[in-house]
């Protein structure tokens, strides 16, 4: 595991200063826009799948492959990553012992400042209407109370908590690789990042999707998630096989409204950009957005799970890009705006 110094402040960090801290309508905006009918065609486009393998010996290498399937879709997969596939199926069958748990059971550990259990809570500014799923998230200084007991499900709390530890493994490795190309040093995203410290606020997000109910396949507007683009740096997205769903956009095409599916494979890691990257970068690298629609009459009808781990900068974490092209805005104020927007006000 990696170990992380907590350097003193430099008179290079930026200060931030409430009073000039923007909103987030702009992005808030975007997403109104796209909507939430079933429109837009599909296309074909290539999500690069980049070998992470040896990655210290080829991290050069590696990074020239992420950024520019990063500035060109904003998405890419990554393989031999390091998390191995026996972990990723415990871990989707952690959260499906809890999803499975009783609404009243689950209604003990109620979402709360990113952490918690919400069921048809999110509501998308593209959208309007709760997305058709629940979730549990796990950030880590925030979970007091919020945990499931060894009697209700043994092992969780300790076994989810190392999954999460190997998340943030994998993408301060792959963060590292956008410092290098943005001129930061190695270790600045891990230090935005550190989870050491009670302001850290990257979440691992246990999602369960509804299996569609018969009676309202057929109802418009209901989404398992409406078009978004997410708010944190960067985002790992673990798919099981057999339950599609997901759609990506690229940022640069989002007018065209040409939706390209991911498809799930066992073992790779989804990856996109998020807003906070992207506006670390002074829009260099692209927010894009990304749906999960529900099946077609033809497809798997029943429930759908991932595993989200967000890279979300620590609440002090101040973001400005090289160019300052934004005014500086802490990880703090930056995350309350947008989960706000989502969530009613149940940041």
């Amino acid at each position: 595991m990696q170990s992380i110094a907590t350097p003193a402040t430099s008179p290079a960090t930026p200060v931030y200063e409430p009073t000039v801290a923007p909103d987030v309508l702009g992005e808030l905006e975007k997403e109104s826009r796209m909507g939430g009918a079933m429109d837009g065609e599909t296309s074909t486009r290539e999500v690069r799948c980049i070998d992470v393998s040896n990655f210290e010996a080829r991290k050069h290498e590696i990074a020239e492959q992420l950024w520019s399937a990063s500035v060109d879709i904003g998405f890419f997969q990554v393989t031999n990553h390091g998390i191995p596939v026996e972990d990723i199926r415990a871990a989707f069958a952690r959260a499906e012992a809890f999803f499975d748990q009783p609404k009243d059971t689950k209604a003990q550990w109620p979402l709360s400042r990113n952490a918690g259990w919400e069921h048809k809570a999110q509501i998308r500014p593209s959208t309007r209407t709760q997305d058709q799923k629940e979730s549990y998230q796990v950030t880590r200084p925030r979970m007091a109370g919020l945990w499931p007991t060894e009697a209700e499900l043994p092992g969780f709390q300790a076994a989810t908590l190392a999954f999460e530890r190997q998340c943030w493994e994998v993408g301060m490795r792959l963060l590292s690789c956008f410092a290098y190309k943005l001129g930061f040093d190695a270790d600045f995203f891990t230090r935005a990042h550190n989870p050491e410290l009670p302001s850290y606020q990257s979440t691992l997000r246990m999602l369960h999707y509804f299996a569609v109910d018969p009676a309202l396949k057929d109802e418009l507007g209901l989404w398992r998630a409406g078009a978004h683009t997410d708010f944190d740096c960067l985002t790992l997205l673990f798919q099981r096989p057999g339950q599609g769903g997901l759609q990506v956009l690229p940022g640069k095409e989002a007018e065209g409204r040409q939706w390209t599916s991911v498809e799930p494979a066992e073992g790779v890691i989804t990856c996109n950009i998020g807003d906070m990257l992207m506006r670390w970068s002074d829009d260099v690298l692209p927010s894009n957005f990304h749906r999960v629609r529900n099946p077609l009459p033809h497809e798997y009808q029943g429930a759908r799970y991932s595993l989200a781990f967000f890279c979300q900068a620590n609440e002090d974490a101040v973001i400005e890009g090289p160019a300052k092209k934004y005014p500086p805005i802490t990880g703090a104020e930056y995350l309350r705006q947008r989960i706000s927007a989502n969530f009613s006000n149940k940041y």
